[in-house]
């Protein structure tokens, strides 16, 4: 692995979406790296060959680590619609051409997170009743 990753996605929070991001992005041979607070986590991810960094992704310092200023993307996959909020405007001013894709828990949040400098915000809640909707509705 090159010690200055470039043209690469970072993927921030390890969690069930961090999880899959990751697991697809690898799949399609694009260097990643991530960031979680889990030592565990951390060390996992690297053992497996992942690049990861240890430290909050709403800090500057953290996101320098992971080379975002080289970065083609950020995920922004936490579970707390705050630190998503302020990851993304900490992302979006220190690359202003990363493509920021993130998660927002409330609906609510979502026209903020574009205004801070998101292309798409997915809505994980909305997104799984809608595939229920459609599950549950077909040939009705």
């Amino acid at each position: 692995m090159p010690a200055e990753p470039s043209d690469h996605v970072i993927v921030c929070g390890y969690g069930l979406v961090g999880e899959k991001v990751v697991d697809i992005l690898t799949q399609h041979g694009i260097d990643v790296v991530v960031i979680d607070v889990n030592k565990a986590k951390v060390d996992a991810l690297t053992e497996r060959g992942v690049r990861a960094v240890l430290g909050d992704a709403t800090s500057s310092r953290v996101l320098r680590s992971a080379g975002v200023e080289r970065a083609r993307a950020i995920a922004v996959a936490m579970d707390d619609d705050a630190k998503n909020l302020f990851t993304v405007i900490t992302a979006r001013s220190l690359n202003e051409k990363i493509v920021i894709a993130t998660r927002a828990n409330d609906e609510l949040l979502k026209d903020k997170l574009k205004e801070a400098g998101a292309k798409f915000v997915a809505t994980p809640n909305k997104s799984a009743s809608d595939e229920l909707f459609r599950e549950l509705t077909k040939g009705a």
